[in-house]
């Protein structure tokens, strides 16, 4: 029977730069493809090498962090709950980011949804929702601009909330333009003063320079 092979784009270690973990040391396991394509990804995920689950952990064992972020791309296209419990044996804890089209493994410790269609869209078709059962994620960030309407991304998480409330958080944009930037920087700063059960999440790897 053939090893289970997987398409990762890069593996490399860092700060994580956004959301509530922000600030902790962290290995990235970035893999390959993924089920959307936004304007503003910062990520040339096409390309990769396959890589097994043991070449993997040997890539990462290096790296003295025991914090794991499972990123891409879209993790859910290849990450299992098989996967994650291996990372567990060898002690690390393990964080996902994903789009929320897919479910993710139940055992992850820590998932960031960062939805990325505009949220009355997402609604209407169904796209990001949280079903009975599936893991709820730790964190929601979004990626905010002038379109954005976060309370639209709300209303499918409410019937799943009653005990469990994820962290909610907004990010601004990076359009590559710095004027439409501030725009966006100062309307989502007066979201949140209008709208306290949201933070703000900032880029903050891009901010001083690090990967």
């Amino acid at each position: 029977m053939n090893e289970r092979m997987y398409r990762v784009n890069d593996i490399f270690y860092t700060l994580q730069g956004e959301g509530h973990n922000t600030g902790r040391a962290a290995v990235f396991v970035r893999f390959a493809g993924c089920n959307l394509r936004c304007p503003f990804c910062d990520t040339e995920f096409d390309t990769f090498q396959p890589m097994n689950a043991s070449q993997i952990l040997q890539a990462i064992a290096p790296y003295p962090a025991r914090f794991i972020v499972l990123t891409g791309g879209e993790p859910t296209l290849q990450v299992d709950e098989a996967f994650v419990d291996l990372l567990h044996q060898h002690g690390y804890e393990v964080a996902m980011e994903s789009n929320g089209l897919r479910p993710a493994p139940q055992n992850i410790d820590w998932l960031t949804v960062s939805p990325k269609k505009s949220g009355e869209e997402s609604v209407e078709r169904g796209e990001w929702k949280v079903e009975g059962g599936e893991r709820m994620p730790d964190e929601l960030k979004l990626v905010f601009d002038e379109h954005t309407d976060p309370e639209a991304f709300l209303k499918n998480l409410k019937p799943q909330t009653s005990n469990l409330k994820p962290l909610l958080y907004l990010q601004p944009c990076d359009t590559g333009d710095a004027q439409r930037n501030a725009a966006i920087m100062e309307r989502c700063i007066d979201y949140i003063k209008h709208h306290p059960q949201w933070r703000l999440s900032l880029q903050t790897h891009k901010l001083i320079g690090i990967e």
